[in-house]
């Protein structure tokens, strides 16, 4: 299923320090795995719900608690799909979340938790080294891109700690690092009303890379409308998507939609 357990005690006990673990709060991790992190994140005063896909997995872990019910006070073992756990009716009103995220649904993982961003307080994930340059990437950067945009968006996220795969068994090809992600992000300050639309309002704009923002948003907006777009948005007419802020997103998104239900 793509995992690679975090096998190293050492590494385990450096995200664990790095963790704002409070008394009292609720945790979701996703990936149970052995149980690697969740015997530390357990404790009698917090609620820890870890999510494994693997069914045998779950079950190992299950009957590990029953030995010993003390040591995993406060934990509750979920079995099934991450994407398709109702985070709100799992955990309740405010959360964080910590995940040892499979590299091939990390965005997909994210993009779900995103759906409750008002309820997450701060998601703590260890992904591929590349995925999290991709995450926390400044416009200008050649990393920069709609993974950037949306995490930027709904979070303030950065690179904790970089991990190298012998940290894990079986070891990954690659490195990886532990992102923190504090939320909310921009989202709060950029003057969005239809989080949606605007996201897939920037996908599309990042839909060529090699293409110019212009003739991306070609396919969506009338030329006549686009040029007076760029100018009020302050924007030269050959500015490319990874150029660009949230706040430039915003302000360009903004004055499109205004012209079309205008009609202008």
């Amino acid at each position: 299923m793509g995992q690679h357990f975090l096998a190293s005690p050492q590494w385990r006990r450096r995200i664990l320090e790095s963790l704002p673990l409070r008394n009292l709060d609720t945790w979701v991790e996703i990936g149970t795995g052995h149980g690697e992190m969740t015997e530390l994140l357990a404790a009698p005063d917090r609620r820890v719900i870890t999510i494994e896909a693997d069914s045998r997995l779950a079950e190992d872990l299950q009957a590990r608690f029953e030995r010993d019910p003390a040591q995993w006070r406060g934990v509750e073992i979920v079995s099934g799909d991450v994407l398709k756990v109702d985070f709100a009716a799992l955990a309740g009103d405010r959360f964080r979340v910590y995940g040892n995220l499979p590299y091939y649904i990390t965005s997909p993982i994210l993009h779900h938790l995103f759906a409750f961003a008002d309820r997450i307080l701060s998601i703590h994930i260890v992904v591929q080294w590349e995925v999290a340059t991709r995450i926390v990437a400044r416009p200008g950067r050649r990393e920069y891109g709609y993974l950037s945009a949306a995490c930027q968006f709904y979070t303030h996220p950065r690179i904790v700690l970089r991990l190298p795969p012998g940290a894990f068994r079986p070891p990954p090809r690659v490195t990886s690092a532990l992102v923190a992600m504090v939320l909310p992000g921009r989202r709060t300050s950029v003057g969005i009303t239809d989080q949606q639309r605007f996201l897939e309002f920037v996908q599309a704009c990042f839909s060529q890379k090699r293409k110019t923002l212009r003739n991306n948003l070609r396919g969506r907006f009338p030329l006549d409308m686009i040029e007076p777009a760029f100018s009020i948005a302050g924007l030269r007419p050959d500015s490319r998507a990874e150029q660009l802020s949230l706040d430039e997103f915003a302000a360009l998104f903004k004055t499109l939609v205004k012209s079309r239900e205008s009609g202008s």
